[in-house]
């Protein structure tokens, strides 16, 4: 992509104001006419058949890229906050899922960081007060909630030094009250416990999509035989090995 963009870009006669690019989306100023526009999107699509580009153009001086709304202002400056798509439902990690308190907090933190390094100040304490009520529905109390708002900042924090490189590292899954106790017995000896959770959805149902190889799973199966007669059999490993077996199971004759 990036040979691509430095093609396009040179080789077209009008360019755009503002080009930043993440990946195969583009955010483009472009302050020419309309029919301009169109001749530049199509001297995109005509430069490699399989990179074709679609354009989206901004509404009601509003344009999302990626997680930011990007808003135009009267004095003609931009504006940023955080932008959510109209089927996003705010379901993440619930408190009562079967996860290590730290994972938790750091679903928290992670958005509390994005809200912070996207929305200007004038946004900010909206978005703030959304992810209060997201963390709510999701399970967390306000207290929970505002220790992560406004954590407390120790003044020995300076002084700490500086965590050295485990010796090792143990994946757990993870037991309240058992493995956690595992994991702080472990960090005594500097060596970093990664969680697990025990059970997940995808391993309680069978995938949706047929595999590529159908006697690589389990099943019933069918052996017709040259006397007429048909054996119909069941088996909890793969039907590839049991008809494996069936084969060596046959006996040799000498013609």
């Amino acid at each position: 992509m990036e040979f691509f963009e430095q093609k396009a870009l040179a080789s077209s006669t009008e360019k755009p104001e503002v080009w930043f690019r993440y990946v195969d989306d583009t955010f483009a100023v472009w302050i020419l006419g309309e029919e301009d526009l169109q001749l530049f999107l199509q001297h995109l699509n005509s430069i490699h058949p399989c990179i074709q580009f679609t354009m989206e153009k901004e509404s009601n001086n509003q344009l999302p890229f990626l997680d930011v709304l990007v808003t135009k202002k009267e004095d003609g400056t931009l504006c940023h906050q955080v932008y959510r798509k109209s089927t996003h439902t705010d379901r993440y990690l619930h408190k009562n899922s079967n996860h290590h308190p730290r994972q938790k907090m750091v679903v928290i933190n992670t958005l509390l960081h994005r809200a912070e390094r996207i929305c200007e100040e004038t946004h900010l304490k909206e978005e703030l007060k959304h992810l209060e009520l997201a963390f709510q529905a999701n399970g967390f109390t306000r207290g929970e909630i505002r220790r992560a708002l406004h954590p407390r900042r120790s003044q020995n924090n300076e002084q700490k030094p500086t965590p050295s490189e485990p010796l090792g590292k143990v994946f757990l899954p993870y037991l309240h009250r058992v493995t956690d106790r595992i994991g702080k017995l472990l960090e005594k000896h500097n060596i970093k416990t990664i969680f697990k959770p025990t059970t997940q959805l995808r391993n309680c149902y069978r995938p949706v999509k047929d595999p590529r190889d159908p006697f690589s799973t389990s099943g019933v199966y069918k052996i017709p035989c040259s006397c007429g007669s048909v054996y119909v059999g069941t088996t909890k490993r793969s039907i590839k090995t049991r008809l494996s077996e069936h084969v060596r199971s046959l006996p040799f004759r000498k013609l």
